[in-house]
């Protein structure tokens, strides 16, 4: 076993998951001084860290809709050769729509990958400072990670866009169907000439070419936006246990929400009763991060976010249960505050875990006492 010592007052981190729990055979430990963490890494999955400058990606279609245009037709003379030239000019009308259209969706995607750029560029001058070790709050830090939250609210604007360009295209489509039935209707018409139903024919043809079309530009500006909205959502995330690191001046990596993608996870309130047998201590477990707080700085972030990281990365569907433990016995005064103090840093730990991204919905939050504590604890338990 090797076991990692961190500078905080944290007691112990076990991993128990899969049904493996560590056993050191070690007595616990109440020295109120200098904390240890400590890892089975055997049973430790590793905690990648992305490289830098690819803290997420962002992906747009590469589909070009530019319609083929639409034939000349001589006049007939016909009332048939009429009819087809005048859809014939509402197809070109239709067509310089799509074309106008394609154009701002190709405008969209050069922003969006221009506005990524320049985000990325900004997270990895942060991740790179904070990989080689900087001050907490460092203020040139704190100016990159701002200019990064504006570049990212960016994508809200393009995102406007993509929806009313997609209102657009619903419209055309609309148009475009319509338009194909005229076409077609055109053929029972009396007093055509065999020149007008070649007309049609070749008609016919450019219209299905620019339906089908249409088709695709709606369903390559539905990934986009799609895309967009995920890409958005991801890294708010990412950004958030960035400002969380950059505040402690410590490198963590991805929000805990974006390190596993999950659907089965319950919809669990932040803060709820737990259930017997159901949560943390009933379950007979042990902990997977206890914290004792014997004074103020405790610096638990990291060891913190790289254990519950490495729980999810081996148990994606894992959910956490924190409990505020408090001493037992003392008078009701003693025992009151005690429980105070308790509750008031598992609510710390609590805001931690949300601005390192773990959902809220997959953390319920107890209290209890024990006799075998001398001083406020929490603990973090996984199932």
């Amino acid at each position: 076993m090797v076991v990692l010592r961190y500078r905080a007052t944290v007691l112990a981190l076990v991993f128990a998951l899969a049904g493996c729990v560590a056993d050191t055979g070690a007595p616990r430990q109440d020295d109120p001084g200098e904390g240890v963490v400590e890892v089975e890494t055997a049973q430790l999955q590793p905690v990648a860290t992305p490289p830098i400058n690819q803290i997420g990606t962002l992906r747009f279609g590469d589909g070009d809709f530019q319609p083929g245009g639409v034939s000349n037709f001589p006049s007939t003379g016909t009332v048939v050769g009429d009819r087809v030239q005048q859809l014939a000019g509402e197809l070109a009308g239709l067509q310089a729509d799509i074309a106008d259209q394609n154009g701002r969706l190709q405008q969209v995607r050069a922003d969006g990958v221009e506005t990524a750029q320049t985000y990325f560029a900004l997270v990895g001058a942060v991740n790179a400072r904070l990989q080689v070790g900087t001050t907490p709050g460092n203020p040139i830090l704190v100016e990159q990670w701002n200019e990064a939250q504006l570049a990212l609210e960016r994508f809200n604007g393009l995102l406007t866009e993509m929806n009313d360009l997609a209102n657009r295209v619903a419209a055309a489509s609309g148009t475009a169907a319509f338009l194909l039935d005229s076409v077609r209707a055109t053929y029972g018409l009396s007093g055509a000439v065999d020149e007008d139903h070649l007309h049609l024919n070749v008609l016919e043809d450019e219209t299905s070419q620019t339906v089908v079309l249409i088709d695709r530009l709606a369903t390559e500006l539905s990934q986009d936006t799609s895309r967009t909205n995920s890409f958005l959502t991801t890294e708010r995330a990412n950004l958030q246990a960035l400002q969380l690191a950059v505040a402690n001046g410590e490198l963590y990596g991805l929000a805990l929400s974006n390190r596993a993608f999950v659907s089965t996870v319950p919809n669990v309130a932040s803060v709820r009763a737990p259930q017997a047998s159901a949560i943390g201590p009933a379950t007979g477990l042990p902990p997977l991060v206890v914290i004792r707080f014997d004074r103020d700085d405790v610096a638990y972030e990291q060891p913190l976010y790289q254990a519950v990281a490495a729980a999810i990365d081996r148990r994606p569907e894992a959910v956490f249960d924190l409990v505020a433990v408090s001493p037992a016995g003392g008078n009701p005064a003693e025992t009151t505050i005690a429980a105070n103090r308790a509750r008031t840093n598992a609510e710390r730990v609590l805001r931690t875990l949300i601005n390192m991204g773990l959902p809220p919905g997959r953390i319920t939050l107890s209290a209890a006492n024990s006799a075998d504590v001398a001083r406020s604890e929490v603990h973090l338990y996984v199932r």
